[in-house]
């Protein structure tokens, strides 16, 4: 694994995947019916390169310690941005949608301070990602890009389905964030040694 952050396809398509937070966002909010769908598309596309750049990195020997940090932070920026647009954007102002964000958002900020202050004590590895997690990216991803589309689909309610899955998202989240915390327990536990 390189230390320096050099510039290659992964993560290149890691920086696409940062770029096309705005583009979701605006594209969004114009008016138009083929808005939606269309901010649907870039985000499922932007979606896509997070399978990609780690397999391309692995495949490529193009790991480096500067892309195993921004890949996690483009997912989180991702899901957030895309999490406050379906919230603000919730024509039934259903307070279980705002419940839902503010869960798996929490849950992101607990973990991330978690695993920070697990690296300071030199424990980061016990609360490395998981396959549970890959697994909670992956349906908010499907989840999000649903609601973004917004319309029906051939007689599917595509946003109903994107709720749903959002809803399971939001378990395993919540599982995944008591995983990390049973991990990391008998450190948060342990009692300072008295002076």
């Amino acid at each position: 694994m390189s230390n320096r952050p050099t510039f290659n396809v992964a993560t290149a398509l890691t920086w696409f995947r940062i770029a096309a937070i705005p583009a979701v966002a605006a594209v969004f909010y114009m008016p138009g019916e083929w808005s939606r769908p269309l901010s649907c598309l870039i985000f499922s596309i932007a979606g896509f390169t997070d399978l990609l750049d780690g397999y391309l990195a692995r495949r490529l020997g193009q790991t480096s310690k500067f892309g195993a940090f921004l890949d996690p932070v483009a997912d989180k920026l991702m899901v957030a941005i895309s999490l406050v647009i379906v919230v603000e954007a919730d024509t039934g102002r259903t307070p279980l949608v705002a419940l839902i964000a503010a869960i798996i958002i929490g849950r992101e900020i607990a973990v991330s301070a978690l695993r920070e202050w697990m690296a300071e004590i030199g424990a980061r590895a016990r609360v490395a990602v998981s396959p549970i997690g890959k697994a909670k990216t992956t349906m908010q991803m499907i989840g999000l890009g649903c609601m973004l589309y917004r319309h029906d689909l051939w007689g599917i309610p595509v946003y109903q389905v994107g709720f749903g899955l959002l809803i399971v998202a939001a378990a395993i989240t919540l599982w995944s964030m008591l995983d990390y915390i049973r991990a990391a327990w008998p450190e948060l536990t342990e009692r300072e040694p008295v002076s």
